[in-house]
């Protein structure tokens, strides 16, 4: 029997690319809101005895959330073998400790959130810094799929003499992989930031960076305060307009004009969060995952049922 592929509203483009490449049925999911606020999710489709795949980017995860959770146990409800989430972006990673007193150390406590409804997770390079990898957070089977390869592939194939640049020292691990495959130098930037708005970049005295294109890769662009600094300090610099290479097209409020206001050559995105600036389409590395499977399963028999599941976090954590 096929499985079924449940995309949210925004996601059915990215669905339509995803679903002939696993071989599975799209469902969409309904999503409505009642004059008082309230979602209707509405599943439309035969799930019963199937193993059903939601696709649904977490961008603004406090909005997505509670419809994701109302889609996943009306799933369960209509007899669905198995259920998991593929959610390119991922958010409510960076709070990964309490910077200050009181504060929700919030990663682990959404992981929880996501393993209560779901039996596995596929996402794309996650914004982890401390945690190590995403088994450190879920108990449930979490794949990471790597962006870095079709990264490569697209600077190779439309700039000209690239130098890669990481803004700050937190994207060096997506800027260090891409140049490696691609073979062209990189740099880091260093940032110093004293508020959620407020960035200070410094760029290297190098003759690569004036006599090549430079490319500025990012894992998220969401304030935008981090490309428009470094921008202008490579503007200062003599160097030439830069290309912006997100892999997580967040923006928020004005980021997208600010960074091309800044004097950004052109910004290109995957397609991990639906936006306009869209270049890199991420539907053959999903595939690719899902296709393999999850634990050595295929995406047909990708996890047991919900449940099955024996282990928890309490006994992962005691382990």
């Amino acid at each position: 029997m096929r499985a079924v592929l449940a995309p949210f509203p925004e996601m059915l483009p990215l669905a339509e690319r995803l679903a002939p490449l696993i071989g599975a049925e799209i469902a969409p999911v309904g999503w409505r809101h009642f004059p008082d606020g309230e979602s209707l999710v509405t599943l439309r489709g035969e799930f019963a005895g199937r193993n059903v795949a939601i696709l649904c980017t977490l961008r603004d995860p406090d909005r997505h959330t509670l419809p994701l959770r109302f889609a996943a146990a009306t799933v369960r409800d209509l007899d669905a073998a198995s259920v998991g989430l593929i959610a390119p972006y991922l958010g409510y990673m960076r709070q990964d400790r309490r910077f200050a007193p009181g504060q929700a150390v919030s990663a682990p406590l959404f992981a929880g959130f996501i393993e209560e409804s779901f039996d596995w997770l596929v996402t794309a390079d996650p914004h982890l810094h401390r945690i190590p990898s995403l088994d450190r957070l879920f108990t449930i089977p979490a794949r990471r799929v790597v962006t870095a390869p079709l990264l490569a592939e697209w600077i190779t194939g439309h700039v000209v003499d690239p130098v890669l640049l990481g803004p700050d020292s937190e994207s060096q691990q997506w800027v260090s992989e891409v140049a490696e495959l691609a073979n062209y130098p990189y740099e880091v930037l260093r940032k110093q930031r004293s508020g959620d708005r407020s960035v200070e970049i410094s760029v290297p005295d190098s003759p690569a960076l004036r006599a090549g294109t430079p490319v500025i890769l990012d894992d998220i662009a969401s304030s935008g305060r981090t490309l428009v600094r470094a921008i202008e300090r490579l503007h200062e610099a003599g160097a030439n307009p830069p290309v912006c290479v997100v892999i997580h097209a967040v923006f928020a409020g004005h980021a997208f004009t600010d960074i091309l206001a800044a004097g950004a050559r052109r910004i290109v995105t995957t397609d991990s969060i639906p936006h306009d600036s869209n270049t890199i389409g991420l539907a053959p590395l999903l595939a690719s995952v899902l296709r393999k499977g999850m634990a050595g399963l295929t995406f047909h028999q990708l996890e047991a049922p919900y449940s099955n599941r024996t282990t928890s976090r309490k006994d992962r954590d005691h382990e």
